[in-house]
């Protein structure tokens, strides 16, 4: 199970804990979507616990479109790493 919360302090906060798989792409997309007062995103893992392929792929599509990943877990780092330098090749 996945929570999602949210605060502001300038930038626009989404705190995600717990377990991320596809099922929960199309609500966070939907949320992320629904940022428009051009205020920095960034999505908080500290208290992702464990993520599935489809997760990792969104989380990389979320950087490359300027969303920051703040605490981001090692193992996180490493496959999302790991799937830009496949694409490139």
């Amino acid at each position: 199970m996945l929570k999602i919360t949210r605060a502001e302090n300038g930038e626009v906060v989404i705190k995600l804990s717990g377990r991320m798989d596809v099922e929960n792409i199309g609500e966070l997309e939907t949320l992320v979507r629904k940022e428009t007062d051009d205020r920095p995103i960034v999505l908080d893992l500290r208290d992702l616990t464990l993520v599935d392929q489809d997760a990792v792929s969104f989380l990389k599509r979320c950087e490359e479109d300027n969303i920051t990943l703040k605490n981001c877990p090692a193992y996180i780092r490493e496959w999302i790493t790991r799937g830009r330098k496949t694409r490139e090749q």
